[in-house]
């Protein structure tokens, strides 16, 4: 058994009250290890710890502090092999994506934000008028709470905690229940990096008990979350009287609108990738896909010969394409969705069936699937799946792609396909979206704002925006 434990004050601990979680492989569907059932006495300790830090490590240099944070990224490329083993086997991800992906991108995070806070600069202002100079102080905020969910593990969660450090602030931070163990793991890396007791604590355990502590603690001032819409509605009703800054990142249901004058090749394979990647697991994939009519049949036929390519296997083999889902649950809720598709006459074009993989028949394994629409008005055209399911219909219209594609309660991302610029111009700015891409995916530079609005979230991540939320500003007036 692998027994997971929580992170406090630079050292492991057992959960106070001695209550475990059943840790599961998904690939198998049994049981590998245990984490903490942690509650508000563990959160308590772990705020203790990291306020009795917050005093010198917010007086720490930056060159110190930079310093630090890109130790922990080496330290994370030095394990790449077992970050990345531990990934694939407790999220169910393709090893070779966990290595290729996941796992960099997190040491990316660290080594990102310890070169950014050495660049992050404020604003003066001089009215020679009045003899005086305004001035903006961008001080730490304290103790913060950051929540990052089971898609990206190791990924998400460090693209949370690296700003709040940087920055000079101390965490309690909450991984998912689901997928704990690289959040584990990087304890030890944190302390060969000499990150100083009490900066990062990790509080293992469900939402309802560990994640309810950290928000409604009266003296943690910030909240970062990525997961769930319900659960961030949850989380800001309960800190909104608590006057707590809040960045929430949540569901999508995103829009891939693809017109006849698109680079045809490039536009297919990528769309393969944004529909598939994670297993349909990533806020920012390409769920509803729109074809203008004019090459609908022909993509019809080429998309779903490349989806019946796509390879459902076992996480380890180098050829998967598709692994799998994250937990039990999770499945059920997805070919539920499958199930009202047909409810709703949709047309299953291919999948949407259980894989039974031999030597690993209890595995969470779902063939990618496509389904054809005859209205946008459908459940499955609105609601966030998040699994290996996408839905395509046609268009004729410019403006009946953009009326459909911006009536989602959801407005993350979207992905446009034309080579008609004044058309991208036109559309990208007319797209009720926190981001576009125009004629690819999932390019990411980090100094960009990420983060969507409507009901996919509030505020922004990444780059100086991150920094922005984990300080507050503070003005000075100064008359000579």
């Amino acid at each position: 058994m692998d027994i997971v434990k929580n992170y406090i004050n630079g050292d492991f601990h057992n959960p106070s009250n001695n209550e475990w979680i059943n840790n599961y492989n998904p690939s198998d569907g049994k049981v590998y290890g245990k984490i903490p059932n942690s509650n508000k006495k563990d959160v308590q300790k772990a705020h203790k710890a990291a306020k009795s830090a917050f005093q010198k490590w917010s007086k720490t240099s930056l060159e110190e502090r930079s310093r630090i944070m890109i130790k922990i990224a080496e330290g994370i490329d030095a394990n790449l092999d077992r970050l990345a083993k531990a990934e694939s086997k407790d999220n169910g991800k393709p090893l070779w994506l966990a290595k290729s992906v996941d796992i960099p991108r997190a040491s990316s995070n660290f080594r990102f934000f310890g070169n950014a806070i050495t660049q992050f600069a404020s604003e003066s202002h001089e009215n020679v008028g009045d003899n005086t100079i305004n001035y903006t102080l961008r001080q730490p905020i304290g103790v913060v709470g950051c929540i990052s969910p089971w898609n990206l593990p190791l990924y998400l969660f460090t693209w949370k905690i690296a700003p709040a450090i940087a920055a000079g602030n101390c965490v309690v931070a909450k991984p998912s229940e689901i997928t704990p163990m690289t959040a584990y793991c990087l304890g030890e890396i944190i302390n060969d990096a000499g990150l100083p007791k009490g900066v990062l604590n990790i509080v293992h355990g469900t939402g309802e008990s560990a994640g309810q502590a950290i928000i409604e603690h009266p003296d943690i001032k910030a909240i970062s979350f990525t997961g769930g819409t319900a659960t961030g509605a949850h989380i800001a009703k309960i800190t909104a009287p608590m006057f707590k800054k809040l960045s929430l990142e949540l569901g999508g249901k995103n829009p891939n609108i693809i017109f006849d004058d698109c680079d045809y090749d490039d536009m297919l394979t990528t769309t393969v990738r944004s529909s598939f990647a994670n297993q349909g697991q990533i806020c920012l994939c390409g769920s509803r896909i729109f074809i203008e009519d004019t090459i609908y049949e022909q993509f019809k036929t080429d998309f779903v010969e490349r989806v019946k390519e796509l390879k459902v296997g076992h996480p380890s083999e180098s050829d998967t394409k598709v692994g799998a889902l994250v937990s039990k649950p999770h499945l059920e809720k997805v070919m539920q969705y499958i199930d009202i598709a047909k409810e709703e006459n949709g047309t299953i074009l291919c999948g949407g069936n259980q894989v039974v993989l031999k030597n690993y028949e209890n595995g969470y394994y779902l063939e990618p699937t496509v389904i054809e629409v005859p209205t946008d008005e459908c459940r499955v055209n609105k609601e966030e799946i998040f699994g290996p399911v996408v839905t395509i219909m046609p268009f004729t219209k410019e403006n009946e792609v953009l009326t459909m594609a911006n009536k989602s309660d959801y407005g993350l991302s979207a992905t446009l396909w034309t080579n008609n610029l004044k058309r991208a111009i036109k559309m990208t700015s007319q797209l009720q979206v926190g981001i576009v891409w125009v004629n690819t995916w999932m390019m990411r530079d980090l100094r960009t704002p990420f983060g969507g609005i409507k009901t996919s979230g509030i505020g922004r991540e990444g780059g100086f925006e991150a920094l922005r939320f984990f300080t507050e500003p503070k003005n000075v007036c100064i008359k000579y």
